[in-house]
């Protein structure tokens, strides 16, 4: 019936489900999206994910600052820009040189790090050097695999929900034009993840949605255990990812 479209249709309806919960999970606590949705899409059908997913944090990121505008703490994000900046640039090198399941695991290893350190070092200082750092890794993982938010979401941690909500949507906004930009330079994004992409665009606006109902739910202790616990996911997808390649 929709011969235009690059997947079946049954992989479209699996697609909206799939980023309708990852855009509530995202739109709650601040990141999570393509934890959630590229490694589950991914063996859904490899077309769904990682790009097209890229693409769809576009207007749920700018949805999200739109919705928090008022608590966005400007402070430091200049410094995380500019690390995305050049995690950016290393994921493009990164791509046309290394395998990508070497690459998975290596974001793996990353994340899994962070979360062991942050489990016994309960603060972690927000300055020049650690908000580059994140920034840093948070663009090469973002560039290679679509996931950039747990470093940044480790980093912000300790902030009032809404203010990491609105300075994560921020940074991932700005962050994304650079990762995008760098893919399109790279040959790295077609017309069908674009469709793909403008197919899934629906689930995002239920996903903003549904978050209205939780967000007050989830504030102080329960954020960051569900930003540790996300990271920890994120990690052990990737790592899952690049075994079953």
């Amino acid at each position: 019936m929709f011969d235009w479209l690059p997947v079946s249709e049954s992989a479209i309806i699996a697609g909206l489900i799939v980023t309708t919960v990852a855009a509530t999970l995202q739109s709650t606590i601040g990141f999570g999206f393509a934890i959630l949705s590229v490694p589950v899409l991914s063996l859904i059908d490899p077309k769904l994910a990682p790009v097209p997913q890229l693409l769809l944090i576009v207007p749920l990121t700018t949805a999200m600052l739109i919705r928090e505008w008022s608590s966005l703490d400007l402070g430091g994000i200049g410094w995380v820009i500019l690390g995305r900046c050049i995690g950016a640039g290393l994921g493009v090198a990164l791509l046309m040189v290394a395998d990508q399941f070497i690459l998975d695991l290596s974001i793996a290893a990353i994340v899994f790090t962070a979360v062991i350190a942050l489990t016994f070092v309960k603060t972690i200082p927000r300055n020049k050097f650690t908000e580059t750092i994140a920034g840093t890794v948070s663009g090469t993982g973002a560039l290679v695999s679509s996931i950039g938010g747990p470093p940044l979401a480790l980093l912000y941690r300790d902030s009032a929900g809404s203010t990491l909500r609105s300075s994560l949507a921020a940074i991932f906004a700005i962050g994304l034009v650079i990762t995008i930009g760098a893919r399109v330079s790279g040959g790295l994004i077609g017309l069908e993840d674009l469709i793909i992409a403008l197919c899934l665009v629906p689930a995002i606006g239920v996903g903003l949605f549904f978050s209205k109902l939780l967000i007050g739910r989830v504030e102080g202790e329960p954020l960051r255990r569900g930003i540790i616990i996300v990271a920890s996911l994120a990690a052990i997808g990737l790592t899952l990812r690049a075994l079953l390649r």
